[in-house]
């Protein structure tokens, strides 16, 4: 994990153990870093002020802004389980199907958290993993998402629709709108395809309905991230609008 906010994260959610943090000397001081401090005090984690050039030489990404911690991998749960919903409300899931780019991926799913999607299915092949870009774009997203690996996107997608999850692709080529459908009172799965490509052959046929984002611009797509986050606001305020009134 790098980055101030991925770190901090981390260690907020205490959700998977830590096994140490490495902070560069020298570094202005912060509200952000005394946090990191505090924390990582609290979980009683090592934490170790380095020379910058020395946590510079084991960063994978360009700016790990003088943070870095090593953690145990975030942990899959089955897929059934990510399909029950949470909290009393139905599953908002979100389905990544061939993104590749890590930076498309940390930015799909810190949009998703923020939209209180409650589940992600990742195929474990062909596709960008949760690596320390993936975490650091995502800014500490990962810690508060559930995670499920699977084989293969079409078997999940037949799964989901066993257990009552609506599948929707998005495609900017598609003929029926996002917003045309209801999506506030039942299992959702939003399914984002590749960047070039968009969803493979038979993980469109997959999907129980494939909808476009209405454009009104010249260029032909969104880029996935875009499109993902849009997509999640929409069943999300959906999902608002639908709740009970307390």
């Amino acid at each position: 994990m790098e980055g101030r906010r991925a770190v901090r994260e981390l260690l907020a959610a205490g959700r998977r153990p830590v096994v140490s943090v490495w902070m560069a000397d020298g570094l202005d001081p912060s509200p952000q870093l005394d946090e990191i401090e505090a924390l990582a005090a609290r979980r009683r984690v090592r934490l170790e002020v380095v020379p910058r050039a020395r946590l510079d030489a084991t960063a994978h990404t360009e700016a790990p802004q003088g943070v870095v911690a090593r953690a145990r991998p975030v942990t899959s749960v089955p897929l059934e389980d990510l399909a029950s919903g949470t909290g009393g409300r139905p599953a908002f899931l979100l389905v990544v199907a061939g993104v590749t780019d890590p930076r498309n991926l940390g930015a799909l799913l810190r949009s998703a958290e923020c939209a209180g999607v409650t589940g992600v299915v990742l195929p474990r092949h062909r596709t960008a993993h949760l690596s320390p870009t993936v975490t650091k774009v995502a800014a500490g997203a990962v810690e508060h998402l559930a995670f499920a690996q699977v084989g293969g996107v079409p078997a999940a997608l037949a799964q989901l629709r066993e257990l009552d999850v609506w599948t929707i692709g998005l495609a900017g080529e598609a003929e029926r709108s996002l917003y045309d459908l209801s999506l506030g009172d039942r299992g959702v799965a939003l399914v984002v395809g590749a960047e070039e490509r968009g969803l493979p052959p038979l993980v469109r046929r997959r999907c129980d309905d494939v909808v476009a984002i209405p454009q009104h611009g010249t260029l032909p797509s969104l880029n996935v991230g875009v499109a993902g986050a849009v997509a999640c606001f929409e069943v999300a305020r959906q999902r608002a609008a639908s709740a009970p009134s307390r």
